[in-house]
């Protein structure tokens, strides 16, 4: 299991993937902006995406959980 948390304070902008979702290291799983810029949140880890913790538009703090991957 990976835990996926934010880096920084942002605004989610896009959410890529679903609950269920498989994904590969380095496939993107969100879009945060902050200041004007656009930051992939990606996969560290292969699997499944089993929880997603964030919707568009969520305003998000430093270490908040963004997503789990079994």
């Amino acid at each position: 299991m990976a835990e996926v948390r934010a880096e920084m304070v942002a605004n989610v902008w896009k959410v890529v993937v679903r609950e269920g979702e498989a994904v590969s290291e380095g496939d993107t799983l969100v879009i945060l902006e902050s200041m004007k810029m656009e930051i992939p949140v990606l996969a560290e880890d292969e699997g499944v995406v089993s929880q997603l913790k964030v919707a568009e538009g969520d305003v998000i703090q430093e270490g908040d959980l963004i997503a789990v991957i079994d």
